[in-house]
């Protein structure tokens, strides 16, 4: 089948590539770009005024499956993730069973082949059970398929097991995805601590708690050689020290979250348990902080957490409920119409924090339309105003603070293999579940 996408304004920051240009695709894969191709014998999609980008990589997302099924599973995730704009996901491994072993990892895979219609890519645990005491089988990890470890959703507490982490893992060019937390520190904290906590009454969480295990971790690549990726980096402090392990040549990456980027913590003044998640809200100057650092190349790229809860988790008191925010479906559009409509980020560093940015991180050979790779490709369309509803989401999870809110710039078509699977919110793709 031949396709031509013409034209859309193309960025492809690995090609180094901004321009308005046709784009034909050919048995999935990328076979050419340029000005007035061909167009005999072509499936057209008409791409005029919007942006076409090679498909978007989300290397932080949690599918939920197996174990915890009526939050997520890889069929309703991956949907999500279509709809959202991503063709490829990494998944969390804080499942049940945890996926710490060759069965669990294979199971993902298969189920992923039979019901996902984007890319699947698991994240095997650090330790086994994500108990943080013992370390899981990491060759037999990679063998089995998995782009990188973590215990994700469970910071590693003690320092010799995450030091063997960054040893063992160095072995095979995986990175270690650190969830910096310490416990100790949080001690059953329920937002930022600072002001806002202090005025809602509510049990405060420290900067510091992610900063020492941040601090810690960067040590710890320094003596072994590592990659240490820092999952959902939260304050400046973090920022900091990446930047300096950076400038110190060190295998240091990050990434940070749309809500990080775009929400203090003054809106948790209603309560609102969406607005609970893990790192919290954090204050305006961390926020600002954190945007300093995606145009100074200190953040590698941008990951959604999505974190899909059920209605009764969020439903309930603030102390009482879950942490996380399902944010497949806003990503790109919050990001669009908070800092690139606005003038605070540049689209095409945008696309590379969405594109290139995940795909160095992990290893993988995506995030890109060069030719002869695979048709993974997202388009956007920078006028379409939609307000989020809920209620729309592809996600079993409807927990999200952006609720009600209009946001300009989304993403309108989604293909993977170069097969449209998603447009304009809806799921093309019949698979059967």
């Amino acid at each position: 089948m031949r396709l031509l996408i013409k034209g859309g304004r193309l960025i492809d920051p690995f090609k180094r590539i901004d321009a308005v240009q046709d784009l034909l695709v050919e048995d999935g894969k990328v076979r050419s770009r340029g000005d007035q191709l061909d167009d005999s014998g072509c499936e057209i999609i008409d791409a005029s005024g919007k942006i076409v980008c090679p498909g978007f990589i989300d290397m932080h997302v949690h599918l939920r499956e197996p174990g915890f099924e009526y939050k997520e599973d890889i069929a309703s995730g991956s949907r999500a993730a279509a709809c959202g704009g991503f063709t490829t996901v990494c998944c969390m491994p804080n499942t049940e069973p945890v996926i710490d072993n060759e069965a669990v990892v294979g199971f993902v895979k298969e189920k992923a082949r039979k019901v996902g219609i984007v890319n699947v890519l698991p994240v095997g645990s650090i330790s086994k059970k994500q108990s943080g005491v013992e370390l899981s089988e990491i060759a037999e990890l990679v063998t089995a398929g998995c782009v990188a470890i973590s215990d994700d959703g469970k910071p590693v507490m003690k320092a010799n097991i995450m030091r063997n982490a960054l040893d063992y893992a160095k072995m095979f060019g995986l990175p270690v995805l650190s969830h910096c937390e310490d416990l100790n520190l949080v001690n059953g904290g329920l937002m930022h601590e600072g002001y806002y906590s202090t005025i809602y009454g509510l049990r405060g969480i420290p900067a510091a708690a992610e900063e020492v295990m941040v601090a810690r971790d960067i040590i710890l690549a320094r003596l072994t050689g590592g990659h240490l990726h820092i999952c959902h980096a939260s304050t400046a402090g973090s920022m900091a020290l990446i930047r300096q392990a950076k400038a110190e040549g060190l295998k240091v990456s990050c990434e940070v979250t749309p809500h990080h980027l775009t929400l203090s913590d003054e809106i948790i003044d209603g309560y609102d348990a969406d607005t609970k998640v893990n790192p919290p809200l954090r204050s305006e100057e961390h926020l600002l902080a954190l945007r300093e650092a995606l145009l100074d190349g200190t953040v590698d790229c941008i990951a959604t957490d999505h974190a899909p809860h059920h209605f009764e988790a969020k439903d309930c008191e603030y102390e009482l409920a879950a942490c996380g925010i399902s944010g497949l479906e806003t990503a790109i559009a919050v990001i669009m119409d908070k800092l690139v409509r606005p003038g605070l980020l540049d689209i095409k560093d945008m696309v590379k924090l969405f594109t290139t940015g995940p795909a160095r991180v992990m290893g993988l050979d995506k995030g890109t339309l060069g030719e002869g790779k695979p048709a993974d490709i997202t388009i956007i369309d920078p006028e379409m105003l939609k307000t989020v509803d809920p209620r729309t989401f592809k996600s079993k999870g409807k927990n999200t603070p952006f609720k009600g809110m209009e946001l300009q710039g989304w993403p309108c078509m989604t293909l993977v293999n170069g097969v449209l699977i998603a447009q304009n919110g809806e799921i093309l793709l019949k698979k059967q579940f």
